[in-house]
């Protein structure tokens, strides 16, 4: 095993959040989950942020990886035990095969001695482009063998996704007019008739927090999915806007709310992580001009690629994403399949009872956040 050409895994510490933001921005596979700022996020929910980083001989950068550990209590364990999750990471070239063998050893090194019950990654990885068995579906034979790689190391594909394993990205390099050029035609209608209809688009604040999460538990109810509480989706919001990271767009008729939209970035990228919309006026089709004025936005920016945040895992009508992915599709971006979290089982007996049983805890609290979110929206 080459594992000499670079150095060992270490920590470092942060003083300022431009330090970190600074190491990852220039890494590839750069996601706002490994910002500074959301480490500072899960942080107030329980994770300790530990920052990595590995170094090539010279002293440079190569790979970096937001570490969050949490410590749990297990309903049949006496003593506390730990999970490791890197989201959207560990950031680096994939392709180095030198450099992920050392980066995937160091990981399982520090797991083991973290003795943790698993360790998750789940990198911002592209395995493949396009709908599978479709014509233009292609795929990446090299994270093919990356894949096989990982299952000799004992890695397991992860039964629970904590982000989105497939989305969309629209390259905004294009110019506006090719860019409304390229959409569906039934997209490009809407976005014109919300224009036509008087639809206003206009930038939020902090002030708008509360009519931001208003409309998020509504059309949650609304679409029968799940989401935290007010306090969690405040500190995110608020934390992610006052470092310039998050935008708010709110689609106003006669002045009365009807639809909103949050978008993040870091470096030249953007991303559409929520999306809200009231029963009202729907018909005007609030939420093309959303997206639309969104891209506009982001593009003037300076980024470069808009993430729409989300696809189904299978692109059947069956999925749960599939009338989602229906509308964001119509924009003409690139599907973009990626590599999926994995796990590590550091402990194998405590893994599996810990994906047996926590599950089925989560359903329980999901149950009742969802009749809480009734209660609290009649």
């Amino acid at each position: 095993m080459q594992l000499d050409k670079f150095r060992p895994m270490k920590s470092i510490q942060i003083k300022e959040q431009n330090q970190w933001n600074q190491i990852v921005e220039l890494l590839p596979g750069r996601h706002i989950l490994n910002t500074w700022e959301w480490g500072k996020v899960k942080q107030s929910y329980g994770w300790l942020p530990i920052y990595k980083v590995w170094e090539d001989p010279g002293g440079k950068i190569e790979a970096a990886a937001l570490i969050l550990k949490r410590t749990v209590r297990l309903p049949f364990l006496h003593n506390q035990a730990s999970m490791i999750y890197i989201p959207r990471g560990p950031l680096l070239d994939w392709h180095n095969s030198e450099l992920r063998v050392r980066v995937i050893y160091d990981l399982q090194k520090y797991s083991r001695e973290e003795r943790s019950i698993f360790l998750k990654m789940d990198p911002d990885l592209p395995i493949g482009m396009g709908i599978p068995g479709e014509d233009k579906s292609q795929d990446d034979p090299s994270i093919r063998e990356l894949i096989e790689y990982l299952e000799k190391m004992g890695w397991i594909f992860s039964a629970d996704q904590v982000q989105y394993k497939n989305t969309i990205w629209l390259d905004l390099t294009q110019p506006e007019d090719i860019l409304l050029m390229k959409m569906k035609s039934k997209t490009r209608y809407n976005i014109r008739l919300a224009e036509r209809k008087g639809i206003n688009i206009r930038e939020g604040t902090l002030e708008d927090l509360d009519l931001l999460y208003d409309l998020y538990s509504k059309t949650a109810i609304r679409d029968n999915f799940i989401i935290r509480t007010s306090d969690y989706y405040r500190l995110v919001w608020k934390t992610l806007y006052e470092s310039k990271k998050a935008t708010f767009l709110i689609a106003e008729y006669n002045n009365q709310p009807i639809g909103g939209l949050i978008l993040f970035k870091f470096g030249n990228i953007a991303w559409y992580f929520y999306g809200m919309s009231t029963e009202d006026h729907r018909e005007m089709m609030p939420n093309h001009l959303l997206q639309w004025q969104a891209i506009r936005s982001v593009k003037a920016a300076g980024c470069t690629r808009y993430d729409f945040w989300g696809a189904p895992n299978n692109f059947t009508e069956t999925d749960p994403m599939w009338g989602v992915f229906k509308f964001k599709d119509g924009f003409s971006g690139d599907i973009v399949r990626t590599i999926g979290a994995w796990d590590f089982p550091t402990n194998p007996l405590l893994y599996k009872l810990y994906t047996g049983s926590v599950p089925k805890l989560l359903d329980i609290m999901r149950f009742k956040r969802r009749e809480n979110l009734r209660r609290e929206h009649p």
